[in-house]
């Protein structure tokens, strides 16, 4: 059995998409090609998304995997979307069945994955999430349905974080939604930091926040995985603070993902161990 998968977004070349999709087909006997669809090398812009995937369909691929920046503008482009994907306003995941495109989202399941594996006992009373955008919202849906019990979300963008408390605050009327207006005061008055920005990933170096407002008392989480150890975890794992690299993610999604595109369970630990290695 073939299955042609892609990914679809800018400066994807270092994905690890292809080797995670590939690797746990072949030990389960399926033959996946997993090809990336970088706008970066396409010279292109979301505007050149209805092309794609209408080539995606003609080409005959069984799903795509959407990244930044497309993981909201893709989503009035498809047939369908599941619940989780309309609730959280993104999609990371599209799944082709003839000429019928289904968005899904598995950030969500994938961070939560991800917490119970880094951080089973980590204190969830007030978490700040810094990043409203795609993977801020799938992050902070995950977040309070995690139990996360307020949660302060900030975007240098004031008007997509508040946005995006008061869609959060309407889906957990019983948890505090709260749009952060300034970083530092939340920060400081938090017991977990949630990282959902593009700095500190390869190509956008630096520190989305000062260091010195790190404490030992917190935990921090970073989406970003490459590189797997950011300078934003460098400084946290120095002052103390328990982490929770962007890996754990990065692995819970591709194993939701690897469900929808092949109707089989991966192997969680299998598939985080040819992680782990790749990334070694």
């Amino acid at each position: 059995m073939k299955l042609l998968l892609g990914l679809i977004g800018a400066g994807i070349q270092r994905s690890l998409s292809p080797a995670l999709h590939e690797e746990e087909g072949r030990r389960q006997g399926l033959q996946v090609e997993y090809r990336l669809i970088d706008l970066e090398v396409l010279r292109a812009g979301t505007e050149a998304l209805p092309g794609l995937l209408g080539d995606a369909v003609r080409q005959g691929y069984r799903g795509l995997n959407i990244t930044f920046p497309c993981k909201q503008a893709v989503m009035p482009l498809l047939s369908g979307l599941s619940e989780e994907a309309r609730a959280i306003g993104a999609v990371n995941t599209v799944v082709i069945q003839r000429d019928m495109l289904t968005g899904h989202n598995t950030d969500a399941l994938g961070w939560s994955w991800g917490l119970r594996r880094a951080l089973p006992q980590a204190d969830l009373s007030r978490v700040v999430l810094l990043g409203a955008g795609g993977a801020g919202a799938a992050v902070g849906y995950a977040a309070l349905g995690a139990g996360v019990r307020e949660l302060w979300i900030f975007d240098t963008d004031p008007s997509r974080a508040a946005a995006l408390a008061s869609s959060l605050a309407s889906r957990f009327p019983d948890k505090n939604a709260i749009h952060a207006k300034d970083l530092r005061t939340a920060v400081q008055a938090a017991v977990g930091l949630i990282h959902c920005t593009p700095t500190g990933m390869a190509g956008h170096q630096g520190m989305p926040l000062p260091a010195d407002w790190l404490r030992r008392e917190m935990w921090v989480s970073d989406i970003v995985y490459v590189p797997l150890e950011t300078e934003l975890l460098k400084v946290a794992r120095r002052a103390g603070c328990k982490i929770m690299d962007g890996g754990h993610m990065n692995v819970g999604q591709a194993i939701g993902g690897f469900k929808l595109f092949t109707g089989r369970d991966a192997d969680p630990a299998r598939m985080e161990e040819h992680f782990r290695k790749i990334v070694a």
